[in-house]
């Protein structure tokens, strides 16, 4: 297959500098050049990819963790997932993740959606499933993960966005698709 042709509004990358280099985050400045001629450094994160599961049970409520997250310093409803192990397929990532964080093993994944959480400065797929069910496993959720894990009926997930208890890209998008099929009927 042939590259894609240069399109005339596509930046020129001259270069990029790693800056700081850890297991979980890259941080670089990129050397870059708008269609103009304007030139200037970016800086660029890029993250391992993560995966989430949005859990629903037969009375329409989504399974979530109710968590601090110190870089905003507020108490938010996630849905549960995290970072991919090297090569760890994202289905099997995100129904680890929902079994450590909530003490819950989901039932049959199905991809619902992929997204970029800041596409001008972070570089990190994000995956969301869908699982319609799942079988309470008696094991503890990790305290480090959650203050509590709850059942929060789909109908109250608006008000909560709108309230600003649930902030997250991942889970406000994954959310929002939800309720976008649930209204087509096609849930």
């Amino acid at each position: 297959m042939d590259a894609e042709p240069q399109r005339r509004s596509a930046w020129t990358i001259h270069g990029e500098r790693t800056v700081d280099d850890t297991r979980r985050a890259k941080l670089s400045i990129a050397d870059v050049e708008l269609p103009d001629g304007t030139r200037f450094e970016q800086y660029v994160l890029r993250v391992p990819g993560a995966a989430m599961v949005i859990v629903l049970d037969g009375d329409e409520r989504v399974l979530m963790m109710w968590r601090h997250r110190f870089v905003m310093n507020r108490w938010v409803w996630e849905l549960p997932g995290g970072y991919l192990d090297p090569d760890e397929e994202p289905a099997v990532c995100a129904a680890r993740e929902v079994e450590e964080e909530t003490g819950w093993r989901p039932y049959e994944l199905r991809k619902l959606l992929i997204f970029q959480p800041m596409v001008g400065t972070i570089d990190q797929e994000n995956v969301v499933f869908l699982a319609r069910g799942a079988d309470f496993t008696g094991s503890v959720p990790d305290i480090n993960e959650s203050e509590r894990v709850a059942w929060i009926p789909l109908d109250q997930v608006q008000r909560l966005i709108a309230d600003g208890e649930i902030v997250g890209a991942g889970t406000v998008s994954g959310l929002l698709a939800v309720l976008l099929l649930q209204a087509k009927e096609e849930l």
